[in-house]
């Protein structure tokens, strides 16, 4: 009995210590677990719809095979022949993509010569209400991009389109089709609406400037032209290439302002005509085209990030003596003032006006015939599927409660995830999976919305293994809204997680404070403003976003923005102007609202 209680218990097997240690270790620090799970998300909703939407571009479609001459899920190349080289290719590829290019070049020139001009005039003279003017001028962007194109509509619409006639048409004045649709009327809107882009870029290039640069020039003799030409313009490269490529980034994603202003003259950019092959059911066309915008966007930002790196050679350092000297406009101040007015009032107050006063009158804008019929009436004589006011009926409540649930819960899940991969990319020990976190929730922002929402479509559009089909639900749409945003609140996870060091958690985890007490009493709390901001803005931008759910939504998921699309679709012209309204006004209040509680401005700075 003495020797058998002797023995001792045989140790457990290395592997099986091991396997201990590291659940001890994951329960504790449960960090590279949490990286790995983020991998497989971040893979499945941001990697896989780009491979599906390849793969359909390669795969032949049900409904194709008689035209392919193969059998439906063979490997072709037959979209690529449909798209670029066959008989319907230019009206399918080739002249969306020129139509592109001449809308994307003429917002880009509008843009710069407004958005240029205005930033000069605000940051480097002495022009009046510099403050108020900084502010003032951000307020287009605020806006729905479409806003700018209804209120086209209601002011030059013809009769080539159905539902009311424009103001001017109205009054016997005849619009040309060339200027009530088509490329003019397109990257005036969109030039309207993108010009703050330039603004904030090149008034902050500007700002930076220091003005003793161009003093000593002009000291040894250099003409303006020269100071110009050698001082000032290599200075400010980076900031127009990127303003450049930022905006054309943009208009190759937009959908609203090219639908609405392009479809009575069937002038199709690539945006229109992906959203048609999709409507057309025309699978393996959409995804050679959302490839195309894909490839296109991920271009432009690199070449973005190109010039950028070329550009750092232009850098002045400034000390004590930096100077941001005011140039005196003396008897040009006021005129230079009115100019700026003008730009805000043709920019903001038109649009808005316009939109109002067309939504209370029953002629447009004829203020004899006020009504607040297309706003409170129960019936409305002669219209169809939308047959009352717009506070009437359940369609607007219904869209309201649809985007508020829906962006909110998708902007509390960008924000939480975005936190979440910063913890990770930070704090993690694993490089390549800090890497692939780093690089894969910034590809979103690589590809134009209406082209990640078609590969999400693609993707989520059937069954595929235990994931169900989720066309038309709202997790979809929130899921796609969430990882639309990402890049955003990654980008401010990351940055915020940088600057808090390890201190305070590992103080917590020597008194025995379990990883989840250390992320909700310490790191959430401190981060707070993070989150904050990771909610805010992509739940202002969702609010307003049309490209990307314009194909996800269905009956039961109807959003604002689809809604008064739809109303467009329909010819009723003042019941869209009304909700558009509406959106304008929740967007603003939200981002007004933002800037008071984080207390920052988008224009902080460029008035002062």
């Amino acid at each position: 009995m003495a020797v058998l209680d002797k023995v001792e218990a045989p140790p457990p097997p290395r592997k099986r210590r091991r396997l201990l240690y590291r659940l001890r270790v994951l329960r504790h620090d449960p960090t590279a677990a949490l990286g790995l799970i983020l991998v497989v998300v971040l893979a499945y909703l941001v990697v896989a719809p780009l491979v599906a939407v390849l793969s359909d571009a390669f795969r032949v479609q049900y409904g194709d095979d008689v035209h392919a001459g193969q059998q439906p899920g063979e490997w072709t190349g037959y979209y690529l022949w449909r798209v670029f080289r066959s008989q319907v290719s230019g009206l399918l590829f080739w002249e969306p993509l020129l139509n592109t290019l001449v809308v994307s070049l003429g917002t880009v020139v509008f843009a710069l010569v407004v958005g240029g001009g205005m930033a000069w005039l605000v940051t480097r003279t002495n022009v009046p209400g510099r403050v108020w003017l900084a502010g003032a001028l951000v307020v287009p962007y605020m806006l729905p991009s479409w806003t700018f194109s209804l209120a086209w509509l209601t002011l030059f619409k013809n009769e080539r389109a159905g539902g009311q006639l424009g103001v001017l048409q109205a009054q016997g004045v005849r619009t040309p089709d060339w200027l009530a649709y088509g490329p003019l009327p397109i990257v005036v809107c969109l030039g309207l609406h993108y010009y703050p882009f330039v603004f904030l870029l090149v008034g902050n290039a500007l700002r930076r400037i220091d003005a003793q640069l161009e003093d000593s020039a002009r000291i040894l003799g250099a003409p303006r032209r020269v100071v110009i030409r050698r001082i000032v313009a290599p200075l400010m490269l980076p900031a127009l290439s990127s303003a450049v490529l930022l905006v054309v980034g943009r208009v190759l994603g937009t959908f609203g302002t090219p639908y609405v202003l392009g479809l009575p003259t069937d002038y199709r950019v690539l945006s229109t005509g992906l959203y048609q092959s999709i409507r057309d059911r025309s699978t393996g066309v959409a995804s050679v085209l959302a490839a195309v915008i894909v490839v296109i966007g991920v271009l432009i930002v690199f070449s973005d990030a190109r010039l950028l790196r070329e550009h750092r050679r232009f850098v002045t350092v400034g000390g004590k003596g930096a100077m941001d000297r005011l140039s005196d406009l003396r008897r040009s101040r006021w005129p230079a003032f009115g100019l700026a007015m003008a730009a805000f009032v043709v920019s903001v107050l038109v649009p808005v006006l316009t939109l109002l006063l067309s939504s209370v009158t029953r002629t447009p804008m004829d203020l004899s015939t006020l009504t607040l019929s297309y706003w409170f009436a129960e019936e409305l004589p002669g219209a169809v599927g939308f047959p009352h006011g717009v506070f009437r009926g359940s369609e607007l409540w219904t869209a309201a409660w649809n985007s508020l649930r829906i962006v909110g819960l998708a902007a509390v899940i960008c924000a939480v995830a975005g936190l979440l991969i910063g913890y990770v990319v930070v704090r993690g020990t694993a490089p390549r999976v800090a890497g692939f976190l780093r690089q894969v929730s910034f590809l979103p922002y690589l590809i134009p919305g209406i082209a990640f929402a078609a590969a999400s479509l693609s993707l989520f559009a059937v069954a595929r293994g235990p994931v169900p089909a989720l066309y038309g639900t709202t997790f979809l749409l929130i899921l796609v809204m969430a990882v639309t945003h990402l890049p955003y609140s990654s980008r401010s996870g990351i940055a915020a997680m940088t600057q808090l060091g390890r201190e305070p958690e590992e103080a917590a985890q020597v008194a025995g404070a379990s990883w989840w007490q250390r992320m909700r009493r310490i790191i959430f709390p401190i981060q707070k403003g993070a989150l904050v901001t990771g909610i805010v803005l992509p739940f202002i931008s969702g609010l307003k976003e049309l490209s990307i759910v314009i194909m996800l939504t269905t009956t039961g998921t109807q959003l604002l923005t689809t809604l008064s699309i739809g109303l467009v679709d329909y010819g009723y012209t003042q019941l869209a102007n009304a909700v558009v309204l509406v959106i304008a006004l929740v967007s603003f209040t939200m981002t007004y609202l933002t800037q008071r509680l984080t207390k920052s401005s988008l224009a902080a700075g460029l008035g002062g």
